[in-house]
């Protein structure tokens, strides 16, 4: 029985992957209807004293925010677009010079790093990206260096921790995996090389999702589970084996050398049975502690720089992992934070500090017509509602789950409508739905307001800044 309980423990470990502590840096994803405006986010980050935030594109608007804040900046490649990189050198030359450089002025914006593609590697991708993904990262570092910013700003790759395994065996008997295991040593050298950090995402909480038997004590922190011993040293949490196991894929790929940064990790909030307020709590609780410490893990000990998934929730995220995919925020989709943290590690636990001046849409809401006529349309209005907008919070383990049938109903339109910027034409359904100014909310299921879009409150403050001016204007003549 012992032995299947640790074969357990390593095999879920490796398939799936007041102020802030120093180094605490937070991955912002923009994949919602509607997003907090960039200046905003900043405001988040300073205010919460995150000195690092990972993006997952470079869009020159957004990242010219960051100028002048003292926030590092990872810029992000997609990875529909590693091909041009891998396949021409001007391309990246040219990307360099309009999304790397014009930034770099004084007071600019403090850029640190390149993210080439995004976990290009996973084995559901079924190797889309192997032969453009190297080539890129190769020509991304060139262009830097060419540029003359090479040593100041190094290329890797944000990596899944499925790309390394271990078998049945604990993380001392770890590997790349075979299919890429080759390709792998090649980057791990460029790495070397280059002087250029392994990025690894790595997540507990996948480990619970994807297997039922799977301890849960050890996705955690707190010590509440018995320790796992590996070839001489105890394990107490998935976390620590897992990287290890990376360390130990290092050393036979001949790069024990190459810094190690922890790309992704966190815990959804919403969507899942194990995706809860709760149970992400205690995992925050038990992580910042162990940060706090400066240790590391057994066989990488010392400082580790993390970057926490996410900062909000993405309302538009793929979600054929799982519903859970669009609660990763610390924050909810409109900056509020979602419960108390110790966020220092040293027994200082207080509400992060949210989003000022956010601007909502009005206080409507859209609900179901109980006195509608043609209720035979119901299923099909749910159903289209649902494919097109947000009904992850009533799934199995949601926060809205307990609703009932007509809360259900209501809960889909009402997503649909604030989704879609409050259109009256989207709160229709053939006459199923209706417009009110009652909060619908139900208890610890939240009916949200939609936010005011960022680029029509761009265009408000050209206006009036055109105005201001012209009326200065007036008063000169």
């Amino acid at each position: 029985m012992a032995h299947i309980k640790l074969w357990l423990i390593w095999a879920c470990c490796l398939a799936l992957s007041t102020s802030f502590a120093y180094g605490l840096g937070v991955n912002w994803g923009t994949q919602a209807a509607q997003t907090l405006p960039p200046s905003t986010i900043v405001q988040m980050l300073k205010d919460n004293k995150i000195d690092k935030v990972k993006l997952f594109d470079s869009d020159h608007w957004t990242v010219k925010y960051f100028a002048g804040t003292g926030i590092e900046v990872m810029l992000g490649i997609p990875n529909n677009q590693l091909g041009k990189f891998a396949d021409d050198y001007d391309f990246a030359k040219e990307w360099v010079k309009n999304n790397v450089s014009t930034h770099l002025y004084n007071g600019g914006v403090d850029i640190k790093y390149v993210a080439v593609g995004n976990e290009p590697f996973l084995k559901s991708y079924n190797g889309s990206f192997l032969k453009s993904t190297f080539p890129a990262l190769q020509n991304v570092q060139k262009a830097l260096n060419s540029a003359g910013l090479g040593d100041k700003i190094k290329a890797t790759i944000p990596q899944n921790a499925d790309v390394y395994e271990s078998g049945n065996s604990g993380p001392s008997q770890g590997n790349f995996r075979s299919d890429i295991r080759d390709l792998m040593q090649k980057i791990c050298s460029f790495f070397k090389d280059n002087n250029a950090p392994f990025l690894v995402n790595i997540y507990p909480f996948l480990s619970l999702h994807e297997n039922k038997h799977f301890p849960i004590e050890f996705a955690f922190f707190d010590g509440q589970t018995k320790a796992v011993r590996d070839n001489g040293i105890s394990y107490t949490n998935m976390f620590d084996a897992n990287l290890d196991t990376l360390v130990v894929s290092l050393k036979k790929a001949s790069c024990s050398g190459v810094k190690i940064i922890v790309g992704e990790i966190g815990w959804p909030t919403d969507g899942d049975l194990y995706g809860n307020v709760t149970l992400a709590k205690r995992f925050y609780s038990g992580f910042f502690k162990k940060m706090a410490t400066k240790k590391g893990t057994p066989l990488y000990p010392g400082f580790i720089e993390y970057y926490l998934f996410s900062l909000t929730d993405e309302n538009e995220k793929s979600i054929l992992p799982g519903s859970f995919e669009r609660h990763w925020g610390i924050f909810r989709y409109d900056g509020k934070p979602k419960f108390p943290m110790d966020i220092t590690g040293q027994g200082h636990e207080a509400m992060p500090i949210g989003a000022k001046n956010v601007k909502y849409l009005e206080n409507k809401w859209c609900v179901l017509n109980k006195y509608a006529e043609d209720i035979g349309k119901l299923p099909s209005s749910v159903q289209y509602a649902c494919s097109r907008s947000d009904c992850t919070a009533v799934d199995y383990g949601g926060s809205c789950n307990k609703l009932d049938g007509d809360g259900n109903v209501s809960y889909a339109f009402n997503m649909y409508f604030q989704m879609n910027g409050q259109d009256v034409e989207s709160c229709v359904f053939d006459g199923l739905a209706k417009i009110v100014e009652k909060n619908a909310s139900v208890d610890n299921c939240l009916f949200p307001i939609g936010l005011e879009s960022v680029g029509v409150r761009i265009g408000l403050d050209a206006i009036l800044n055109i105005l201001v001016g012209f009326f200065l204007f007036l008063t000169l003549l």
